[in-house]
Formats: structure tokens, sequence, C-alpha cells
């Protein structure tokens, strides 16, 4: 079972099918999702956002996703903030993967993509960044 953080916005396109969706189900049945109260407020705030674009049944659909990401997952308290990213919103999922000692970041952010394993691991990030189409591929 692997330890694993998922973007943010993979989560909210898991709620258009596809890669994204089969990642996240498949992360949150097979292996420990790990969340901070920052990400918890990212998602929520997203899906706030979202209510006017999305049809009545992929608000629902979301919503339930994240319901049952935020059941599941593990919190962990972030208190070491790691600066490696180009934009620095995401250097909060860096963090919590170091804190949660992650082996996956499950992202189709560019910045984080484009992060070496190299780099991180400098920084005491042992986690490997792919994106949802990866996870599927690679990991058990």
């Amino acid at each position: 079972m692997a330890k694993i953080v998922i973007d943010a916005n993979v989560v909210i396109s898991a709620a258009f099918g596809g890669k994204p969706l089969e990642a996240v189900v498949w992360a949150m049945e097979d292996h420990e999702v790990y969340l901070s109260e920052a990400i918890e407020r990212e998602l929520r705030g997203v899906i706030s956002g979202l209510s006017k674009k999305l049809s009545k049944d992929q608000m629902a659909f979301l919503e339930e996703r994240v319901r049952q990401l935020l059941s599941h997952a593990r919190r962990v308290l972030v208190s070491a903030h790691v600066t490696l990213s180009r934009d620095a919103k995401d250097d909060h999922y860096l963090s919590l993967c170091k804190a949660a000692r992650a082996v996956f970041l499950i992202s189709g952010d560019k910045d984080l993509l484009s992060l070496s394993e190299e780099t991180l691991k400098k920084n005491g990030i042992s986690c490997r960044i792919i994106t949802p189409q990866e996870f599927l591929e690679s990991v058990p």
C-alpha cells in the first residue's frame, strides 16, 4: 500500500471521468491518501467556484468524491514548508509529500511534473510526481 498525495485539480478533473477518475478511485481504494488542512480548504474552495459551471449531476458526483476522499484520507500537519516549485501555490503539495513521506504525488500540474526526482531528494522528498495515467500504468 503506497502513501499518496493527490493534487486538488486531479480530484476536480475526476468529476469529468476518464483517467483522473480511475486514478482517484484506485488510490482511495487500494492505497493511503494523505491531505492537509490547506489542501482540504483548496478543494472546498474550488468546488464552491465550480457550482455555476458544472451540471447538477457533475456537482453531486464531485461533492461525493470529495466527501469520500476527506473521510478516507489521513490528515497530516505540515510544519516544515518546502520552496521548490515555479508556482508557490504548489509548494504546499511538496511540503505535504515530505511530511507524509509520500511515495507518489498524482498531478497534472506542469510546474510540479517538471521537478526532477534528484531535486526532490536533495530537499528530503522521496516521492515521484506522476500523472493520473502514469499512476494507473505503473503502480501495482
